[in-house]
């Protein structure tokens, strides 16, 4: 039993998990030999993936940013969250208003073992975290943890960060991220970012085997699939982009080529 009180026991350390794969390929600490041995395979097969995924990780710091400082987003909502990486979404919008306020959602364990390094709010602003599947939430809205943390009146913005990719057909992910957005005020948001294999189709789909050998099966989605999440939307400029190409702030983007991305990212506001 760790000491926030959760049992450890129930995370499984013998199978590869995807946010455990993505926590060592960014060089993380929390993950066990099968997620390292399903993420030394990936990228052999695909060389670029770390890039890739440093991009998704850095698209969301800008997004989230932009939110904040133009958007003037004071509350959030973050769907899918994964294992805490520094600087986790809270910290990016506390740093722009210490006032802000964030709700994580996540059904990995040990995103719920490790969930105190998404709790260090600042004393102005607060963070919560509940437990949920991102395929069933409809009792979301009406946690304690949400209705104490964020005012559904206000704009909130939604972020569902590179997980939708997870969900097949019969999952419905855009009737899923719709209903998400259903309850939330005119001028929330939207943010999202989509696995796509259009810009290294036989790499990228490689990569995604080697995900279904190990059960976790992915289905990468079409600029026009991507579109589908953001009808009825106001997207921002520049719409639907490769996450390296969404307002690069020139930090990380020099030198990557489309080739290396896999992933589409937007921002579009609730009217």
């Amino acid at each position: 039993m760790p000491d926030n009180g959760w049992p450890a026991d129930r995370i499984d350390t013998e199978n590869a998990h995807s946010a455990r794969i993505y926590d060592y390929i960014l060089g993380g600490k929390d993950f066990y030999p099968a997620d390292q041995e399903a993420g030394d395979a990936m990228s052999r097969e695909w060389p670029a993936l770390p890039i890739h995924m440093r991009a998704n990780r850095d698209w969301m710091n800008r997004a989230v940013r932009w939110l904040a400082e133009e958007a003037g987003v004071r509350q959030f909502l973050d769907v899918g969250t994964g294992i805490p990486t520094s600087p986790n979404l809270h910290e990016i919008a506390q740093a722009v208003s210490p006032d802000t306020r964030v709700v994580y959602v996540d059904n990995d364990p040990i995103v719920l073992t490790l969930s105190q390094g998404l709790l260090s709010s600042t004393p102005e602003g607060r963070t919560a975290y509940i437990e949920a599947d991102f395929r069933d939430l409809t009792d979301l809205y009406e946690a304690p943890e949400l209705l104490e943390t964020l005012d559904l009146d206000r704009p909130i913005a939604l972020t569902v960060i590179a997980i939708v990719h997870f969900m097949l057909d019969a999952d419905d992910a855009v009737g899923v991220v719709r209903r998400l957005l259903e309850p939330l005020p005119s001028g929330s948001y939207l943010a999202m970012s989509i696995g796509t294999a259009e810009f290294a189709p036989e790499e990228v789909g490689r990569v995604a085997r080697e995900y279904e050998a190990r059960n976790m099966p992915m289905r990468l989605r079409t600029i026009d699939e991507a579109h589908a999440f953001f009808e009825g939307l106001e997207l921002v400029e520049p719409g639907i982009v490769q996450v390296h190409k969404w307002h690069p702030d020139g930090t990380g983007e020099q030198g990557i080529r489309d080739e290396d991305i896999a992933m589409y990212g937007a921002v579009a506001r609730k009217p």
